[in-house]
């Protein structure tokens, strides 16, 4: 990964919280044209600004930042059946990418 991804999974996680790109702004202190430059990779934050990123969207600089793919994410509010069908699902992904890896 390199940071050619920021934008992609900054846009990402953003929308996993249900925020827009003004509602993001907003509580960043920052304008709704920054965001989306962050998202388009046509500018990037600065370290104060990537850490508030990281508190506002409680994700980890090291997965925006493509140093790490793990994404950390919370199943509250979810029933048992739900997070069984999200594991499952990342179960899924993961044996694909195995084979991916293995016949690359």
């Amino acid at each position: 990964m390199t940071i050619n991804f920021f934008g992609e999974k900054l846009k990402a996680v953003r929308k996993s919280k249900r925020l827009t790109q003004l509602d993001l702004s907003r509580r960043l202190g920052v304008s709704k044209g920054t965001i989306s430059a962050y998202e388009q990779n046509l500018s990037y934050p600065s370290i104060e600004t990537l850490v508030k990123l990281c508190d506002i969207l409680d994700t980890s600089a090291d997965y925006l930042l493509g140093i790490s793919d793990d994404l950390p994410f919370k199943m509250g509010g979810l029933t048992d059946e739900q997070m069984e069908s999200v594991l499952q699902f990342i179960s899924l992904i993961e044996k694909a990418n195995e084979v991916i890896d293995n016949n690359v």
